[in-house]
Protein backbone atom coordinates (compact mmCIF):
# COMPACT_ATOMS: atom_id res chain seq x y z
CA UNK A 1 0.00 0.00 0.00
CA UNK A 2 3.03 2.01 0.91
CA UNK A 3 4.12 1.59 -2.49
CA UNK A 4 0.83 2.42 -4.13
CA UNK A 5 1.18 5.80 -2.36
CA UNK A 6 4.39 7.10 -3.17
CA UNK A 7 3.64 5.45 -7.24
CA UNK A 8 0.76 8.17 -6.91
CA UNK A 9 2.52 10.92 -5.34
CA UNK A 10 5.05 10.47 -8.43
CA UNK A 11 2.68 10.30 -11.08
CA UNK A 12 1.11 13.42 -9.86
CA UNK A 13 4.21 15.41 -9.32
CA UNK A 14 5.05 13.94 -12.91
CA UNK A 15 1.59 15.63 -14.36
CA UNK A 16 1.87 18.60 -12.80
CA UNK A 17 5.43 19.37 -14.29
CA UNK A 18 4.09 18.38 -18.00
CA UNK A 19 1.43 20.74 -17.78
CA UNK A 20 3.33 23.30 -16.55
CA UNK A 21 6.13 23.02 -19.07
CA UNK A 22 2.84 23.14 -21.90
CA UNK A 23 1.58 26.17 -20.46
CA UNK A 24 5.16 27.69 -20.60
CA UNK A 25 5.34 26.96 -24.27
CA UNK A 26 2.22 28.52 -24.99
CA UNK A 27 2.81 32.05 -23.26
CA UNK A 28 5.98 32.04 -25.07
CA UNK A 29 4.52 31.70 -28.65
CA UNK A 30 1.69 34.39 -28.02
CA UNK A 31 4.55 36.70 -26.48
CA UNK A 32 6.43 36.05 -30.24
CA UNK A 33 3.25 36.31 -32.26
CA UNK A 34 2.30 39.87 -29.97
CA UNK A 35 6.30 41.32 -30.63
CA UNK A 36 5.87 40.35 -34.59
CA UNK A 37 2.65 42.30 -35.04
CA UNK A 38 4.23 45.36 -33.00
CA UNK A 39 7.13 45.35 -34.98
CA UNK A 40 5.42 44.93 -38.46
CA UNK A 41 3.09 48.35 -37.53
CA UNK A 42 5.90 50.26 -36.88
CA UNK A 43 7.58 49.40 -39.95
CA UNK A 44 4.31 50.68 -42.11
CA UNK A 45 3.65 53.58 -40.19
CA UNK A 46 6.25 55.89 -41.67
CA UNK A 47 6.34 57.39 -45.07
CA UNK A 48 9.40 59.93 -46.06
CA UNK A 49 9.68 62.22 -49.49
CA UNK A 50 12.68 64.25 -50.31
CA UNK A 51 12.19 66.90 -53.06
CA UNK A 52 14.96 68.61 -54.51
CA UNK A 53 14.53 71.87 -55.90
CA UNK A 54 15.73 73.47 -58.82
CA UNK A 55 15.95 77.57 -59.81
CA UNK A 56 13.11 78.71 -62.34
CA UNK A 57 12.71 81.94 -63.96
CA UNK A 58 16.41 83.34 -64.18
CA UNK A 59 16.75 83.32 -60.43
CA UNK A 60 18.86 81.23 -57.93
CA UNK A 61 16.45 79.78 -55.89
CA UNK A 62 17.37 75.70 -54.58
CA UNK A 63 16.31 73.85 -51.52
CA UNK A 64 14.95 70.89 -50.41
CA UNK A 65 12.05 69.78 -48.97
CA UNK A 66 10.97 66.87 -46.91
CA UNK A 67 7.71 65.16 -46.40
CA UNK A 68 6.96 62.13 -43.90
CA UNK A 69 3.81 60.63 -42.92
CA UNK A 70 3.42 59.62 -39.44
CA UNK A 71 -0.19 58.74 -37.70
CA UNK A 72 -2.08 59.77 -40.71
CA UNK A 73 -0.45 63.33 -40.53
CA UNK A 74 1.72 64.48 -42.97
CA UNK A 75 4.69 66.96 -42.04
CA UNK A 76 6.33 69.25 -44.91
CA UNK A 77 10.27 70.99 -44.08
CA UNK A 78 11.35 73.12 -46.46
CA UNK A 79 14.69 75.03 -46.73
CA UNK A 80 15.57 76.98 -49.48
CA UNK A 81 18.51 79.79 -50.32
CA UNK A 82 18.85 82.36 -52.96
CA UNK A 83 15.51 83.85 -52.60
CA UNK A 84 14.65 88.15 -52.05
CA UNK A 85 14.83 88.50 -48.50
CA UNK A 86 10.82 89.24 -47.44
CA UNK A 87 7.24 86.59 -47.86
CA UNK A 88 7.40 84.45 -50.65
CA UNK A 89 4.68 82.12 -51.43
CA UNK A 90 4.83 78.13 -51.40
CA UNK A 91 2.46 75.72 -52.86
CA UNK A 92 1.50 72.20 -54.31
CA UNK A 93 1.07 72.45 -58.00
CA UNK A 94 -0.57 69.47 -60.18
CA UNK A 95 2.19 68.16 -62.51
CA UNK A 96 5.21 67.01 -61.34
CA UNK A 97 6.91 69.05 -64.19
CA UNK A 98 9.89 71.27 -63.62
CA UNK A 99 11.09 70.97 -67.27
CA UNK A 100 9.76 74.62 -68.45
CA UNK A 101 12.19 77.14 -67.93
CA UNK A 102 9.75 79.23 -65.62
CA UNK A 103 7.95 76.32 -64.25
CA UNK A 104 4.84 76.70 -65.78
CA UNK A 105 5.12 72.92 -66.80
CA UNK A 106 3.85 71.73 -63.65
CA UNK A 107 0.60 73.50 -63.93
CA UNK A 108 -1.76 75.07 -61.96
CA UNK A 109 -2.32 74.99 -57.82
CA UNK A 110 -3.18 71.26 -56.74
CA UNK A 111 -7.12 71.68 -56.24
CA UNK A 112 -8.74 68.21 -56.52
CA UNK A 113 -11.77 69.64 -54.52
CA UNK A 114 -12.24 72.24 -57.35
CA UNK A 115 -12.60 74.84 -54.88
CA UNK A 116 -11.51 78.68 -54.59
CA UNK A 117 -8.08 79.57 -53.45
CA UNK A 118 -7.57 80.98 -50.41
CA UNK A 119 -5.86 81.13 -46.90
CA UNK A 120 -5.25 77.41 -45.83
CA UNK A 121 -8.44 76.21 -43.21
CA UNK A 122 -10.97 79.15 -44.52
CA UNK A 123 -14.06 78.52 -44.47
CA UNK A 124 -14.73 80.40 -47.80
CA UNK A 125 -12.27 77.53 -49.63
CA UNK A 126 -8.67 77.03 -49.61
CA UNK A 127 -6.58 74.36 -52.57
CA UNK A 128 -5.26 71.69 -51.32
CA UNK A 129 -2.13 73.02 -52.47
CA UNK A 130 -2.42 76.03 -51.16
CA UNK A 131 0.27 76.26 -48.04
CA UNK A 132 1.04 79.56 -47.58
CA UNK A 133 3.82 82.10 -47.06
CA UNK A 134 7.45 81.95 -45.18
CA UNK A 135 9.75 84.67 -44.89
CA UNK A 136 13.56 84.66 -46.22
CA UNK A 137 16.15 86.58 -44.19
CA UNK A 138 18.67 88.99 -45.95
CA UNK A 139 20.79 86.53 -47.11
CA UNK A 140 18.24 84.91 -48.40
CA UNK A 141 17.36 81.78 -46.61
CA UNK A 142 13.75 80.91 -45.54
CA UNK A 143 12.51 77.49 -44.08
CA UNK A 144 8.92 76.36 -43.00
CA UNK A 145 7.47 73.56 -41.28
CA UNK A 146 3.64 72.67 -42.64
CA UNK A 147 1.46 69.48 -40.82
CA UNK A 148 -2.09 68.56 -42.15
CA UNK A 149 -3.76 65.48 -41.99
CA UNK A 150 -5.62 66.59 -45.74
CA UNK A 151 -2.95 65.03 -47.44
CA UNK A 152 -1.22 61.64 -47.51
CA UNK A 153 1.85 60.10 -49.18
CA UNK A 154 0.91 57.20 -51.72
CA UNK A 155 -2.64 56.72 -50.20
CA UNK A 156 -4.18 56.32 -54.02
CA UNK A 157 -7.06 58.56 -52.25
CA UNK A 158 -7.06 61.74 -55.19
CA UNK A 159 -8.12 64.52 -52.73
CA UNK A 160 -5.09 63.71 -50.39
CA UNK A 161 -2.43 61.90 -52.13
CA UNK A 162 0.69 64.27 -52.97
CA UNK A 163 2.47 62.01 -55.09
CA UNK A 164 3.02 63.15 -58.78
CA UNK A 165 2.78 66.58 -57.40
CA UNK A 166 5.72 69.86 -57.75
CA UNK A 167 6.21 72.36 -55.24
CA UNK A 168 6.76 75.13 -56.28
CA UNK A 169 8.15 78.55 -54.76
CA UNK A 170 6.76 82.11 -56.03
CA UNK A 171 9.00 85.14 -55.99
CA UNK A 172 6.33 87.12 -54.10
CA UNK A 173 3.42 87.05 -51.16
CA UNK A 174 0.35 85.38 -51.52
CA UNK A 175 -2.36 87.44 -51.37
CA UNK A 176 -5.13 84.63 -50.51
CA UNK A 177 -7.49 86.20 -52.43
CA UNK A 178 -6.80 86.75 -56.16
CA UNK A 179 -8.26 83.83 -58.08
CA UNK A 180 -6.73 81.50 -58.93
CA UNK A 181 -3.54 81.52 -57.56
CA UNK A 182 -3.02 84.42 -55.13
CA UNK A 183 -1.18 86.85 -57.20
CA UNK A 184 2.30 85.82 -56.20
CA UNK A 185 4.51 86.38 -59.17
CA UNK A 186 7.11 84.22 -61.27
CA UNK A 187 8.16 80.76 -60.63
CA UNK A 188 11.21 80.73 -58.71
CA UNK A 189 11.62 77.52 -57.91
CA UNK A 190 10.21 73.95 -58.78
CA UNK A 191 10.22 70.67 -57.72
CA UNK A 192 8.84 68.15 -59.31
CA UNK A 193 8.48 63.98 -59.28
CA UNK A 194 6.88 64.10 -55.60
CA UNK A 195 7.58 60.00 -55.01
Amino acid sequence: MKKLGISLLALTLLMGMSCKKKADKTTTEEETTVEVEKTTEKKVEAKKVKVAMTAKSESNVSGNVVFKEEGGVVTMTAIFDGLNAGEHAIHLHEKADCSAEDGTSSGGHWNPTFANHGKWGSPDGYHKGDIGNFPADENGNGTITFKTDEWCIGCGDDKKDILGKAVIVHQGTDDFTSQPSGAAGARVSCGGVIQ
